[in-house]
């Protein structure tokens, strides 16, 4: 798998502000990677550095295996690219908008952006100004994916998509991906990313913090146990436990309920578990919002250490 994007050392500065912090980041050729972050994280700089729409502090990126400031019309040309704050000219019917923009990549076919259209539910005869906001973002998708790019960049794609919309653009990426297609997806919206995404990296404050599968993720996550038990536990034998935290026994009308986390193995809880009488059992993985939110904010509610 060659490496379509390579970020290396990124870092930018606007004046006092610094928006990235040394971020290096690669994506293999057909893979979805879901960047994740909150507003303000830094995701739409990241993106508009790649695309060389800003330039770096210091630092380097590659796309495609090209320079976005010396390459940046073959670049271009070969992206996908959805802005988070994507306007069009509001003057202009979608159809006659969606024409003009494939015509500045060299030419789409209309039957191709007409079967986009149907799928998102667009109408194209519509004027620009008296669309709503979604509607306008269907636009956006339209032209990012219309010419079938090698490389789609979208920046928080589904903002202002009905549900159902949703779902249909998470199928357009998954399609995509299908075809060979790499696709870097921003976004604040962590089901989204979790239903698409091969790999997820989150950035905190300008810095990359976790990288990896959801699957990987999770193995580094903890785990939510209830177990209950017939007669009457005491917290303490298993609050000391390796990798349990936040122990609590609560009394229950068949004996007693322990709830605790547990961090890796649940090997030594359930020994301990094991020296009463268990009535019942139960043991959740964290979701990817909550890993999101175990790297980004602490149990204060403010960005973690």
């Amino acid at each position: 798998m060659h490496t379509v994007i390579e970020l290396t050392e990124l870092t930018k500065d606007y004046g006092p502000r610094r928006a990235l912090t040394g971020l290096s980041l690669r994506v293999g050729a057909g893979e979805v990677v879901g960047y994740l972050g909150p507003n303000g994280a830094g995701k739409s700089t990241t993106i508009r550095l790649m695309l060389d729409l800003i330039r770096p502090s210091s630092g380097t990126a590659r796309v495609l295996g090209l320079d976005p400031r010396s390459d940046a019309v073959e670049l271009h040309r070969r992206v996908g690219y959805l802005p988070g704050d994507f306007v069009a000219d509001g003057r202009q019917r979608a159809g006659e908008c969606l024409t003009f923009l494939g015509r500045l990549r060299g030419g789409v076919p209309a039957r191709r952006i007409a079967e986009l259209a149907e799928r998102l539910e667009l109408d194209l005869a519509a004027r620009v100004r008296s669309l709503s906001k979604g509607n306008r973002q269907k636009i956006g998708l339209v032209q990012a994916f219309m010419h079938d790019p090698e490389l789609l960049i979208l920046d928080e794609p589904t903002s202002g998509l009905d549900p159902l919309v949703q779902q249909t653009f998470l199928e357009m990426v998954a399609e995509a991906r299908d075809a060979g297609q790499t696709v870097f997806m921003s976004s604040h919206i962590m089901s989204e990313v979790e239903a698409v995404a091969d790999r997820v990296a989150i950035i905190r404050q300008g810095r990359l913090v976790a990288t990896g599968t959801v699957a990987g993720l999770r193995a580094r996550s903890s785990l939510r146990v209830r177990i209950g038990f017939a007669a009457p536990v005491r917290d303490t034998e298993f609050a000391a436990l390796p990798g349990v935290t936040g122990a609590v026994v609560e009394p229950a009308a068949d004996g007693c309920v322990l709830t605790c986390r547990v961090d890796g193995s649940p090997d030594a809880l359930v020994k301990a578990a094991a020296r009463h009488t268990v009535t019942r059992l139960h043991a959740d993985e964290q979701d990817l919002e909550e890993l999101f939110h175990a790297y980004y904010t602490g149990d204060d509610g403010v960005p973690a250490a």
